[in-house]
């Protein structure tokens, strides 16, 4: 069990690592799950609760940014605030559908779709979509590159 558990661990990990530069799939949640399993998997000896406590913060400030980058990204490219919350709520939904797939394909949606819904002409909201991606990439990119721990 004990073998089974840290080749889960170190698999979650590096498929999470993969996931700080390839948008589709979620690094942080995956790289997080893999220290947990860890963590869980030795009685939390070698790294304290404290250390779980402050990367489970450094995971939701991921995520913050994540959504707020999606919102500049939005707002940019002519976006409304209904938009944004297209973005965030097609985010959601994505990810429940859809998986980590959702990640990029939900806040596209959804800002396209709340854009249609609002009268915008349909190239019209298709660039709001692309400036909701162009934001989850940008927030994506400056968190790999300068948050703890890869995410």
């Amino acid at each position: 069990m004990y073998t089974i558990a840290l080749v889960l661990s170190i698999i979650l990990f590096i498929v999470g690592l993969l996931g700080t530069i390839l948008p589709v799939l979620p690094g942080a949640i995956l790289i997080y799950s893999g220290m947990l399993l860890y963590g869980l998997m030795t009685g939390f000896a070698t790294l304290n609760a404290h250390f779980f406590i402050m990367q489970a913060l450094v995971l939701v400030l991921t995520f913050l940014i994540d959504f707020l980058a999606s919102a500049v990204g939005t707002k940019g490219f002519g976006g409304s605030k209904q938009s944004i919350w297209g973005a965030i709520i097609g985010t959601i939904l994505g990810l429940i559908f859809l998986g980590p797939l959702g990640i990029i394909v939900g806040p596209f949606v959804g800002a396209v779709v709340t854009e249609l819904l609002q009268g915008r002409l349909l190239n019209q909201a298709i660039h709001v979509g692309f400036g909701t991606l162009i934001g989850i990439l940008g927030g994506t990119f400056s968190i790999s590159h300068f948050s703890p721990c890869g995410y």
